[in-house]
């Protein structure tokens, strides 16, 4: 990928695909010719941070939430193909292409701009990264967890809840999905595996198992049915509770709309000039600058006094991505101690974190607070061990 230079380029174009492979940049014109008229404008803050803070202050103001939306989507969409290259990699036997993870990345802009918070985390870029990571893994190893059930071994697993919403997804009429839940219902009950290992690969129920479900089906509804169709049902009910576990991954990538669209920037009045002074203000916050660094030491020092055990842990959970029961395998621990182990790790890091707050920047520390700083925290860790355990 050619990264982009300008000002102008980093905040009006999208990534192009071809084959699965990156192709190309696509300028929005719309969005080209908004940036141009605020370069116009401001041509002294021709600056990359002064940007994303521009637009993100924007967004906040309903008024211009989508322009400025698109304008951070743009924006990023070098961090977003990053991190969905390197993710979908540690899924090879997922059947979701780079193409694919990056548009389940993408769709979560809106999320990364209600949860980001310019005081707090450390750049914009790192913390879209960290949310569009745990969106594409959370989607993959989803997707792992449907492919290897059968279909019995899925409707077992489902909830009747995640049921009555893939059925209306599907766009049945609330009579069929009655039906469905009713001889869903008859067949969790009856239809029991006998060994919990094997639920997921559920075979088919016997034929006498058919005729206890339609009999329970039949006592509780107005109208009979018979084993064939009742079997049919579960099979379209699977079919769509997959569907929509895995919907097929739409681009959202270009903004959508007419070329001629007015711009949105232009009737604005009285708008950037309490902007900028807002921006320039959170960009002279030089405590904040040290305050940082502070934290990673803070944070640093604590690791290292951690148990060896325990030091390994977080390694392969951040650094190399693996789930808790992939590095109880490799350290020949129960899943449990691991669990343990990363909680833990995880109170220790943030009692030294909230021990420094309250010696050296004087706050009490309350219960939002330490969920505030659990949050930092979090980031912090996933970019210190994706930095090779350095900050």
């Amino acid at each position: 990928m050619q990264p982009r230079q300008s000002i102008i380029e980093i905040f009006s174009t999208f990534v192009q695909f071809e084959a699965d492979r990156f192709s190309c940049w696509a300028t929005e014109s719309r969005l080209r010719r908004s940036i141009q008229s605020c370069l116009q404008q401001i041509p002294k803050e021709n600056l990359e941070d002064f940007w994303v803070l521009y637009w993100y202050k924007l967004w906040q103001d309903l008024t211009a939430s989508s322009l400025a939306k698109q304008h951070l989507t743009a924006y990023l969409q070098e961090p977003c193909y990053w991190i969905s290259q390197k993710t979908c990699a540690g899924f090879a036997s997922s059947q979701f292409k780079l193409s694919d993870c990056f548009q389940i990345a993408i769709a979560q802009v809106e999320r990364v701009l209600k949860g980001f918070n310019p005081h707090q985390s450390s750049t914009f870029k790192n913390y879209a990264s960290l949310i569009f990571g745990s969106a594409i893994r959370e989607t993959l190893r989803q997707r792992q967890e449907v492919d290897i059930c059968s279909d019995w071994g899925l409707l077992r697993k489902t909830s009747q809840k995640r049921l009555a919403e893939s059925l209306q997804n599907a766009g049945l009429s609330l009579d069929t999905i009655r039906a469905y839940t009713l001889a869903w219902n008859a067949f969790k009950t009856l239809y029991v595996p006998t060994k919990a290992s094997n639920s997921r690969q559920l075979s088919r129920p016997d034929d006498s198992t058919w005729e206890a479900i339609a009999q329970s089906y039949n006592s509780q509804s107005t109208q009979s049915t018979n084993p064939q169709t009742l079997e049919k049902w579960l099979l379209s009910a699977a079919k769509a509770v997959r569907k929509y576990l895995y919907p097929s991954p739409d681009s959202l990538n270009v903004s959508k709309g007419g070329d001629d669209g007015f711009e949105l920037l232009d009737n604005l009045p009285g708008v950037q000039e309490s902007l900028i002074n807002e921006i320039v203000a959170l960009e002279e916050e030089q405590a904040r600058n040290s305050q940082r660094g502070e934290i990673n030491q803070v944070l640093t020092t604590a690791i290292a006094q951690l148990e060896v055990q325990i030091q390994q842990i977080l390694q392969l959970y951040y650094a190399q991505q693996l789930n808790q029961d992939a590095i109880a395998k490799q350290l020949d621990i129960k899943q449990y101690t691991v669990s343990r182990r990363l909680t833990k790790a995880k109170e220790v890091l943030l009692r030294s974190l909230a021990n420094w707050c309250k010696d050296s920047l004087h706050i009490s520390v309350t219960s939002d607070l330490l969920k505030s700083m659990s949050a930092v925290m979090e980031e912090w860790l996933q970019n210190y061990y994706m930095a090779g355990g350095r900050r």
